[in-house]
């Protein structure tokens, strides 16, 4: 057995096809076909259901993919730590980022990094926080960037940055007539959400929460961009991070912005990495670059809450 055959199985399983699965690994199908028959002498079990149609794996199939992911990883881990200890600033770093916040933050961390960090071969990934969580643990993300609490004793957490929420309402709406309210009279409303796996929907609901209003139940959206056309064609109010309307490109005409008085709610972002990590290094140098950023984009705001 040797790492190419675990390659060549984890592609099957994840192609279902040897044509695709031999072009991913950049061999040819009889090649590829005869080193997983050459797998499965060595096992002595089937890996593959063949058919005309379609690639099936068997159950040991299934479990022996699982675990060649897991060695590959390491041994892609092996060499990665390797390069690391020779070049901390140079080679691919692998960041996770939420969609509540990537396409605000991203756009201007990104360009300082490159500038600092030339070497390095940055590879975005946006997904909910649980998925980037998971892939942290497993290795396939170098850090991520997430919103506090994070419960894990073997990840670390830089506190980055407190981003401070607005009250979005539309234009005709009573609230429209003002620029700050208190969070507690948000008891008397509905607010639109997003789905269920959105952190920022679980900080929204604190928020709702602690005010005494409730969910707008029949509707939850799944991207802050939809919330705020929902807001702007009338159906309903909603909470949005200040990153979203710095500088008011994310307020169209028929949205109105508040601004909470006294301690406004908030969530903490935060740069997460395993502390086991050979990237440490380099990774508190990018939390300070994204630390140094911050203030900026906060202070763009809006300077009324007009839209």
């Amino acid at each position: 057995m040797n790492l190419r055959e675990l390659q060549y199985l984890v592609a099957l399983a994840e192609h279902r096809n040897f044509r695709r699965a031999a072009e991913a690994c950049f061999v040819s199908q009889p090649t590829l076909s005869t080193q997983i028959r050459k797998l499965e002498e060595e096992l002595g079990v089937d890996l593959v259901e063949r058919s005309p149609k379609a690639v099936m794996l068997t159950r040991a199939g299934a479990d022996a993919a699982a675990r060649a992911r897991v060695v590959l990883n390491e041994v892609a881990a092996i060499r990665e730590e390797a390069k690391r200890l020779s070049q901390p600033e140079a080679g691919a770093l692998h960041l996770g980022v939420f969609p509540t916040i990537g396409p605000y933050l991203l756009p201007h961390i990104i360009p300082e990094l490159r500038r600092r960090f030339p070497a390095l071969d940055l590879f975005l990934t946006e997904e909910k926080s649980d998925e980037l969580l998971a892939r942290l643990r497993n290795g396939k993300l170098d850090a991520a960037i997430l919103a506090l609490p994070v419960h894990d004793a073997q990840l670390h957490a830089e506190a980055l940055f407190e981003e401070p929420f607005l009250l979005a309402v539309p234009r005709h709406h009573a609230l429209a007539r003002r620029s700050h309210l208190r969070v507690e009279e948000l008891s008397d409303h509905e607010l639109l959400l997003l789905e269920d796996g959105h952190c920022l929907r679980d900080q929204a609901l604190d928020i709702c929460h602690l005010a005494g209003s409730r969910e707008m139940s029949e509707f939850r959206a799944t991207s802050l961009e939809t919330l705020r056309q929902m807001v702007m064609a009338g159906i309903g109010m909603t909470l949005l991070p200040a990153l979203a309307v710095q500088g008011g490109g994310a307020s169209a005409d028929h949205i109105h912005l508040l601004r909470f008085e006294g301690k406004a709610p908030r969530r903490a972002i935060a740069l997460v990495w395993r502390r086991s990590s050979a990237l440490a290094p380099v990774l508190g140098q990018i939390a300070g670059l994204c630390r140094a950023v911050a203030p900026a984009l906060l202070a763009d705001g809006p300077e009324t809450a007009a839209a």
